[in-house]
This record gives C-alpha cells, sequence and structure tokens, in this order.
C-alpha cells in the first residue's frame, strides 16, 4: 500500500531530477566526444564496476537474480538499455527545448498506463496536479511568453523522446507492483545489479548497432572520463535507488510528478555553467510544478 507524501519522501524524489538535469548538461558538454548509444553503455558500464563490490554475490549462481530474470531483463530494457538511449538519440535531431516538453507529458504517461494496465483510479486531484504540473513546465519552454511556443518544430528526435518518457512511465509502474518473495528489494545493490545485468546487454547491444552503421569515434581524455564518472555515480546509480525508493513509497502516479522538477534544475546548472541567467518565469514555473506535486498527492506533505 502506498504511503502518504512526507516531507523525507519528497526529498527523497526531488534529488533524481536534480541529477538528470545534471546528466543533461553533461550529455550536452560531451555530445562531440561520443556517439548517443555508446555514451549511454558506457555510462551504465562504469556504473557496474561501482556497484560489483557491493553486489558481487547476485552474481553467484544460487542467487535470486536468474530465477527471476524475465523480470530484471524487462525491468533493465526499459530503464537501463532504453530511457537514456533515446533520450540522447533524441538530442541528435531535436532541441532540447522540444526533448523537454515531450518528457514533461511524463504524468499522462503514469496517470494512463496505471488507468490501463495497473487498475488504478485517475482522481481529480491527479488531474489538477497533471495540468498544474505540465503548465509549470510550459512556463519554462515558452521563457514566459507564449509566442515561443508557438515556433515550436517537431521532428523524429522528438518522437524518439515521446518513446523515452512511455519506457519510463512502464518501468516505474512495474517497479511499484508487489515484491516477489524470492526477490532482494531489502538490498538496494543487489536490486540495482540486477536489472543493471540484463540492462547492460541491452544498451551494449544497441551500441554496438550504432557503432555498426559508422558514427563518430570516441575522443577518450580527462573531459568524457569525469563525465562519465558523473553520470554513472549520480544520475545512474544514485539517482535510481533514490527514485526506485520513492515509487515503491507514494506510487507512480504522484512520483511521475517530481520528474517535472527537471527543467527548473536544468535552467539552474545552465546557469551556474553554460552562463544562461536564471529569469522569473523560473520561480513562477518552480511553485506551478510544486502546486501540481501537492494538488496530486491528495493531502499536503507532512
Amino acid at each position: 500500500m502506498n504511503q502518504s507524501l512526507t516531507l523525507r519522501t519528497a526529498l527523497l524524489l526531488t534529488l533524481p531530477p536534480m541529477l538528470w538535469a545534471g546528466n543533461a548538461v553533461v550529455g550536452r558538454i560531451v555530445a562531440p566526444l561520443v556517439p548517443p548509444l555508446t555514451l549511454n553503455f558506457l555510462r551504465w558500464a562504469v556504473a557496474f564496476l561501482f556497484l560489483l563490490p557491493f553486489a558481487w554475490r547476485l552474481l553467484r549462481g544460487s542467487s535470486p537474480l536468474w530465477p527471476n530474470m524475465r523480470r530484471y531483463a524487462v525491468l533493465g530494457f526499459l530503464g537501463v538499455g532504453s530511457y537514456n538511449a533515446l533520450q540522447y538519440l533524441a538530442l541528435k535531431t531535436s532541441t532540447p527545448v522540444n526533448v523537454t516538453l515531450v518528457a514533461s507529458s511524463t504524468p499522462v504517461f503514469m496517470l494512463g498506463l496505471g488507468a490501463l494496465f495497473f487498475r488504478q483510479r485517475i482522481t481529480g486531484p491527479q488531474l489538477a496536479g497533471a495540468a498544474l504540473s505540465i503548465a509549470g513546465v510550459l512556463v519554462v519552454l515558452a521563457r514566459g511568453e507564449l509566442d515561443h511556443l508557438a515556433q515550436v518544430r517537431f521532428v523524429i528526435g522528438d518522437v524518439y523522446m515521446l518513446l523515452a518518457t512511455a519506457a519510463w512511465a512502464l518501468y516505474s509502474w512495474l517497479l511499484s507492483l508487489p515484491k516477489d518473495p524470492r526477490e532482494i528489494r531489502s538490498d538496494w545493490a543487489a536490486f540495482l545489479m540486477a536489472q543493471l545485468v540484463p540492462g547492460l546487454l541491452w544498451s551494449g547491444l544497441f551500441a554496438a548497432v550504432e557503432t555498426s552503421v559508422g558514427t563518430q569515434p570516441v575522443q577518450w581524455g580527462v573531459p568524457l572520463l569525469l563525465a562519465l564518472g558523473y553520470v554513472a555515480l549520480g544520475p545512474a546509480l544514485l539517482a535510481y535507488r533514490c527514485w526506485g525508493l520513492g515509487v515503491q513509497r507514494v506510487g507512480p502516479s504522484i512520483a511521475g510528478f517530481f520528474s517535472n522538477l527537471a527543467p527548473l534544475f536544468a535552467a539552474v546548472l545552465s546557469a551556474a555553467f553554460l552562463g544562461e541567467p536564471p529569469r522569473p518565469y523560473h520561480a513562477v514555473a518552480f511553485m506551478l510544478i510544486v502546486a501540481g506535486i501537492v494538488v496530486s498527492s491528495g493531502r499536503r506533505a507532512q
């Protein structure tokens, strides 16, 4: 049974979009250095090495991983193999503004998938929260002026991001299903490793296909190594751990609204690292998105 949205859980769900915003900034910086699908594979390969000392026992033949491999293969495909791969791929043909706009549909996907496949009833507060949250994202994308939204043009990259958002919503719902007694959710490192093992295979396969069709060579150096360290430890391991805990506590429908904080954190990080100062409309958007989170929870954060 899902718990109420407490302040501790809210903070837990706020950290992932902050780290994912950093992932977008770093990904933008290293785009000339590494192809998108290869970047996703390298990210998770480094994450695997970081996690191995904490979860190496899961790789033994007697571990609970193998009897549950079908479930973990699906989770690994959706979360590790697909989401960021599609996001990085989307940025090859689409603009960051378009990608963020499409990603703002996450709460809608959460509610829709929950109603269609997981017997989740959509409530009035959830619909109101979705409207407020998306309005906040639109304020950021419009830069405080509605005319900017009329200039948006959609390309194939936006379709990739739409698929990525759907994959993430389904991944989050599957995380919330009642746990199998044979699973190892009580051990966070082992549970993440269980998803990472098949996910690394998926992302490796996608990177191999990318390489086979011809792409830019990887330009190794200190900048790329530092970037890989960040995206593996922060947006990968730490963010996935916090997101998984948050989803288990309050459910995907409420957790999905927190993902819309990412554009606001991206604006702050852009100001810090890309020389783009924050504007008054960022504060307006922040208040709208937070209001959407509170309204969607159906009660005040405690």
